[in-house]
């Protein structure tokens, strides 16, 4: 299993309060398609993509973020000749195809899935997202494209999206055809590099020139690279929260302990000061025998005899 140290893709989907920069993004979204173009190019399928089958590494010190596609569980050789005989997916991320009667599984599945994992992670939600699969196959039945989402304000984003999300998948393109979208190779997409990207690059190629055999022609090229410090936001904005949370949930039983505490206590105060009222009131309305011993000593021939006894009470009194 591969190792990642900086999460996986859905860390950025969830968090729509940091803005994703849109040279990350770009780069972002060309190595994930590098990736299934290099998959695809086995004659494989992978038929789980998402946001969370898309982990986030980056190396120690290299200041950089790799995006790597994992959880081959559903992966399998393709065959246009043999119909799908089970579920395989995540709702969301299915293609129309997929909820056809005896559906034929082809790569154009993991690129409907590219599509909406992108779509997610600029809009932070689904186009489509049911509550089960017979609901999820009705929806995608009665639409016949997704429409744009008012995030989106890029032209040339949203066409490559589009083509994506091609509901017909013979016309829906390929991994390597994505690549050449003008989204990537237009001067404006070219342009669009940030400092940090350049001198990643730059560190890159005389690390190359070092004798670093390790360096790759993606880690020259300033539109591939994601910036380490970039990704961390997001990372850090997590852990934040949950913190909150961890410390809101604390707050939460304490003060759920303390009351309940309260509560016993202010139970057992009633009942002694019920007690005290009974005590009270017995205390008035029965009389309570008071003793009164007199002794008589009467000395006769060194002998001591007992004279008198006498017990007083309220209620009566003996004498002896």
């Amino acid at each position: 299993m591969e190792y990642s140290n900086m999460k996986t893709l859905d860390i950025i989907a969830k968090q729509k309060q940091i803005l994703l920069p849109s040279c990350t993004l770009r780069a972002l979204i060309k190595q994930i398609l590098d990736g299934m173009r290099a998959f695809h190019s086995a004659d494989l399928v992978h038929r789980d993509i998402k946001c969370d089958n898309i982990l986030l590494h980056s190396p120690p010190g290299s200041g950089r973020v790799y995006a790597k596609i994992s959880d081959f569980g559903f992966a399998k050789k393709v065959d246009l000749n043999k119909e799908q005989t089970y579920l395989a997916g995540t709702l969301p991320f299915m293609s129309p195809e997929q909820f056809h009667k005896n559906p034929i599984i082809t790569q154009k599945v993991d690129i409907y899935s590219l599509g909406i994992t992108f779509y997610k992670l600029i809009t932070h939600k689904y186009p489509v997202n049911e509550r089960n699969f017979k609901e999820q196959g009705k929806k995608m039945i009665q639409l016949k494209s997704i429409e744009r989402p008012s995030q989106i304000k890029d032209n040339l984003l949203w066409d490559l999206l589009q083509n994506l999300l091609e509901f017909d998948p013979d016309k829906r393109i390929t991994a390597a055809e994505a690549l050449q979208h003008p989204y990537f190779t237009s001067p404006e997409a070219i342009a669009d590099v940030s400092k940090e990207q350049q001198d990643l690059a730059s560190l890159a190629v005389t690390a190359e020139q070092d004798g670093d055999s390790t360096i790759t022609e993606f880690d020259k090229d300033p539109t591939y690279i994601v910036s380490e410090s970039v990704i961390k936001q997001f990372i850090l904005e997590e852990n934040n929260l949950y913190q909150n949370k961890l410390n809101n949930n604390k707050k939460d039983k304490f003060k759920e302990e303390f009351q309940t505490i309260f509560y016993i206590d202010s139970q057992l105060i009633e009942k002694d000061k019920e007690n005290d009222d009974y005590l009270n009131q017995q205390q008035d309305e029965i009389l309570v025998p008071q003793l009164t011993v007199q002794l008589s000593i009467n000395n006769n021939d060194d002998e001591h005899k007992l004279v008198q006894i006498q017990v007083d009470c309220e209620v009566g009194c003996c004498h002896i």
